[in-house]
């Protein structure tokens, strides 16, 4: 079900919420090895320029997403959903076909994404899909403005982002960091906790979500009663962890990647309880026995709807098929599909898959200006685009409704708990 985020004495409730505008200030690669993703190019004219009238588009787009480093495990359900959104797009013959190129976004300490964006700049990308980390995309938005890319991230969070300066070419499928924080400050609170530790990582996506978790924790009525920081790829914790239990919290709220698989025994070993642990979408994921520890009771939040249709089940296809292993779960995957679909729908608009050309369409065929007609697939808003008519995509991710920063009008923000084997069940 979905309810919609109000406020009731400091508190926003929501299981899955759609939240308002108001609230929002968040391949085709195998990671490890598997088929050639690259879709070739069949179009007539060059990227990033103007089609003449009943001729083909080629829209040249890169991805950067994790294949290595703290992400990596978050790596597979983006990159599979923009490789099925490549193949559907291309398979729909509608006027438009992707040349698409993956790269490894590594993270902000091994510093792929150095060499990968360079890269990508370097084949003439004018849309990309990534970075997945929003530290990353602080560290390359810049270019791609100043190189004229359209960027369009399935989950950048960070709350900077709305008012940074990209000439309109930044656009971001899922929610900022203040609707998740406001979401997993109020489960906290409405599951009687009255104080709270929170053990972050010391980024911006880290640093964001403390503030916001904390802001509704207390606005609820409790006390953060410490707070610890460590940096994305470490490996120890005792101290942070000394210091949280010391605090003798009623809960923990951890904002990681990976480090958690490191992280939750840790604490567990110092008599913080599985029960005890809130995780975030960074860390969410179905373990399975890459846990050393039963994680049964631990609860946490991840932007998202629920799934509709057949989508995972083509999207398990796709990436099989370019011979991966099956997508463990599918963190993501919707954002990064729609941030395909929403690209290509706005390259038909603009008659163009020149970035700012693109840009300009976004918020149009996404319903955030106009009164577009309702469609929720790519061949089927095509279609409509063919026939003059205004478009309002709503896709996997949710209505999406670009806002005149790039930031999504509205999200889902999905509530998990972990049970049996370590897999994490939506609970709203």
């Amino acid at each position: 079900m979905y309810g919609t985020l109000t406020s009731r004495k400091g508190k926003v409730f929501a299981g899955a919420a759609l939240v308002a505008a108001s609230a929002l200030v968040l391949a085709g690669c195998s990671t490890g090895g598997g088929g050639d993703p690259t879709t070739e190019p069949t179009g007539t004219t060059e990227p990033g320029t103007s089609a003449p009238s009943g001729e083909a588009l080629t829209l040249k787009l890169g991805s950067l997403l994790p294949q290595t480093g703290s992400l990596s495990f978050l790596g597979p359900p983006m990159e599979s959903g923009v490789l099925l959104a490549v193949e559907e797009v291309n398979a729909a013959d509608a006027g438009i076909t992707i040349d698409y190129t993956p790269a490894d976004e590594g993270d902000t300490k091994n510093k792929v994404f150095e060499t990968s964006i360079e890269s990508l700049r370097g084949k003439g990308i004018t849309a990309l899909i990534g970075a997945a980390s929003s530290g990353v995309s602080k560290l390359i938005l810049d270019g791609n403005v100043e190189a004229g890319i359209m960027q369009i991230s399935p989950s950048n969070t960070s709350p900077d982002f709305t008012a940074w300066k990209d000439n309109g070419l930044y656009f971001r499928t899922a929610p900022s960091d203040l609707l998740q924080g406001e979401v997993l400050g109020n489960l906290i609170a409405d599951d009687g906790h009255a104080s709270l530790a929170v053990l972050y990582q010391n980024d911006a996506y880290g640093s964001g979500l403390d503030k916001a978790i904390t802001e509704t924790f207390e606005g609820a009525g409790g006390e953060v009663v410490e707070h610890q920081t460590f940096n994305v790829g470490d490996t120890q914790f005792d101290a942070q962890i000394q210091a949280v239990v010391a605090a003798n919290p009623d809960a923990v709220a951890i904002v990681s990647y990976e480090e958690f698989k490191a992280l939750a025994p840790a604490l567990v070993s110092a008599g913080i309880t599985a029960d005890q642990m809130y995780l975030v979408d960074g860390n969410l994921s179905n373990y399975g026995t890459d846990m050393s520890i039963d994680l049964t009771g631990a609860q946490g939040t991840r932007p998202g709807p629920k799934l509709e249709d057949d989508f995972t089940d083509r999207l398990q296809a796709a990436w099989t098929g370019a011979g991966n292993s099956e997508v463990k779960d599918f963190t993501y995957a919707a954002e990064a599909y729609d941030g395909v679909i929403l690209t290509a729908l706005a390259a038909l608009a603009a008659g163009s898959t020149d970035g700012a050309d693109m840009a300009a369409k976004m918020a149009e065929i996404s319903g955030g200006t106009g009164k577009g007609e309702k469609c929720t697939d790519f061949a089927g808003c095509a279609a409509l685009l063919a026939e003059g008519k205004t478009i309002d995509y709503d896709g996997y991710s949710g209505d999406v409704t670009f806002d005149e920063n790039g930031d999504p009008k509205g999200a889902a923000i999905g509530t998990y708990k972990y049970e049996a084997d370590n897999l994490a069940t939506r609970t709203d």
